[in-house]
């Protein structure tokens, strides 16, 4: 199983985002994480494709892109459009998951599933085969820098037992309180996709912040034999 770092911009300094790509695409990112929230399934306000499109001109990190927004439908062709390589949208927002996720497919873009702390794994297994990437949240989305709920940790495992018994090729991805102290449970469990925002931009050193997460990923996989 390789591990993946998707830093997310979300904590990055938004007068600056171009050099903060620069300096994780620099350490190795494997992914670029880019929330994209509407203020109304989320209490909070980003992005939009503009961005998308801007940062795309200035990173070759693969784009993903993670729509915390209600009606994604109506937006999965202008993020499309942008430069997204993954977009993963919420089971909790979409009206036909099934759709969406064939739309996103039809553009030659990965899709992606997300899950809220609350929602069980069994509103996603009916998509599983329609998606690259399950997205957990391990905090209640919408603004950086909270607190790691453990009581996830049973999902990811009982997620990754249903995607092995299905033997899909499926990530499984977790955002919210990823860090060092954080990353070996998520992986253990069967993560192989580490979102990481405040740990790495707020740390005073993105590039050394990084690689110790995924040192410290690493390390757990080897412990484990994986």
């Amino acid at each position: 199983m390789k591990i993946k770092i998707a830093p997310s911009i979300l904590a990055g300094d938004f007068a600056c985002l171009e050099k903060d790509v620069a300096i994780v695409e620099k350490a190795g990112a494997d992914l670029l994480h880019i929330d994209v929230m509407d203020g109304h399934f989320v209490p909070n306000i980003t992005i939009g494709p503009m961005v998308v499109k801007a940062l795309r001109e200035k990173s070759r990190l693969p784009f993903d892109v993670h729509l915390m927004i209600e009606n994604p439908e109506k937006y999965i062709s202008e993020f499309a459009k942008a430069g997204s390589d993954i977009i993963t949208i919420h089971i909790e927002a979409s009206t036909d998951p099934v759709r969406d996720l064939k739309r996103i497919a039809g553009y030659g873009i990965k899709p992606g599933i997300s899950l809220n702390p609350d929602t069980p794994v069994s509103k996603i297994v009916k998509v599983l085969g329609l998606v690259r990437t399950v997205l957990v949240m391990t905090v209640q989305p919408g603004f950086g820098g909270q607190g790691f709920m453990r009581p996830v940790l049973k999902k990811i495992r009982d997620l990754k037992r249903i995607i092995d018994e299905k033997k899909l090729k499926v990530d499984i991805e977790v955002d919210g309180g990823i860090s060092t102290k954080t990353a070996g449970d998520v992986v253990s469990a069967g993560a192989n996709i580490l979102v990481a925002g405040v740990a790495i931009f707020h740390s005073g050193n993105p590039s050394t912040a990084l690689k110790k997460l995924r040192s410290t990923a690493l390390k757990t996989l080897q412990k484990a034999g994986r």
